[in-house]
């Protein structure tokens, strides 16, 4: 590289229009409509169960995407952390406060090695640069820091997205994006390692819930703050003749015998540590005190049998 020259800034593509995404959640905060947080509920009893066997205590803890604060509350009832820094780029939720920290998931304000654990809740599938994000929270933790995360997964209303997708081709002859292109388990895996996590685990959990109506998912949605928030998302309000092929076609394809319809939603839960000495090491290639014949009690054949 030349005398004055500055490295090339690595770009990554927009997938998501954080700006509205920020609108719909300070709404959804402000109106606070009971019933809608169940899945953030599950989530965050979720991270608590996963932080309980683990045998240490950690004096700096992070919520970031704080959101209603309700993860912050699991985490400090663990008694695990001695202090929880709740981080969101909104306000939050009047009811339980707002956020200590206003920031961002892809602009951290966490200098490096500053905490010793950050748990997120259904905020990073929403990050345009996922990989970055990691490498962020990454260098944030401190050595033998601890990273617990979960985010919407790939199958997340699949229903959803196959009766709109059929409505649109109906009515509009054509489709648009409206569901987005979720993660799946085996990325996070790759990424974690990538973002430099050492012991990373990644799991899956599906969730079904049950409606009386696709009207009634919709109105879920909205109240949750998650609508589409593509960039490539169609301009054009959702008319009156698709919702209601929509609604037709999700009652037709994807409903019980009740009459209830099914929405799938998957939660893929990721951790990892920051890197320290103590944590156990792969054996280096050619170190093992121990032929695997023996190990196994099993006899040995030559190339000549």
């Amino acid at each position: 590289m030349a005398p004055g020259e500055t490295e090339p800034r690595m770009t990554h593509p927009t997938v998501f229009d954080r700006r509205l995404l920020a609108a719909r959640r300070d709404r959804a905060f402000r109106r606070a409509e009971p019933g809608c947080e169940f899945l953030m509920a599950r989530v965050a009893e979720d991270l608590a169960d996963r932080l309980a066997p683990v045998m240490r205590r950690f004096e700096v803890g992070v919520d970031l995407s704080a959101g209603t604060g309700l993860v912050a509350e699991r985490l400090t009832a663990s008694g695990k952390i001695g202090q929880v820094v709740r981080i969101d780029s909104l306000a939050g939720d009047p009811a339980r406060g707002g956020p200590d920290l206003i920031g961002d998931e892809e602009a951290l304000p966490l200098a490096p090695a500053s905490v010793d654990l950050v748990a997120s809740a259904l905020s990073l599938q929403f990050v345009n640069d996922l990989p970055g994000a990691l490498v962020q929270i990454r260098r944030a933790l401190r050595p033998d820091g601890l990273f617990l995360a979960a985010l919407i997964g790939g199958e997340t209303l699949k229903e959803l997205r196959d009766a709109v997708t059929r409505a649109e081709d109906e009515v509009l002859g054509g489709v648009s994006p409206r569901v987005a292109p979720f993660a799946d388990v085996r990325d996070m895996g790759r990424l974690l390692q990538r973002a430099g996590f050492a012991l990373p685990v990644t799991d899956v959990d599906t969730v079904t819930v049950r409606y009386a109506s696709p009207l009634r998912l919709l109105a879920d949605l909205r109240a949750m703050g998650a609508g589409n928030v593509l960039e490539a998302r169609s301009r054009r309000p959702m008319t009156r003749a698709l919702l209601a092929r929509t609604a037709a076609i999700y009652q037709d394809r994807h409903a019980d015998a009740d009459g209830r319809i099914r929405a799938t939603f998957q939660v893929i839960s990721v951790s990892g540590w920051a890197p320290h000495e103590s944590q156990q090491q792969p054996l280096k290639p050619g170190s093992a005190k121990m032929r695997l014949a023996d190990a196994l009690g099993a006899k040995e054949f030559g190339p000549e049998g």
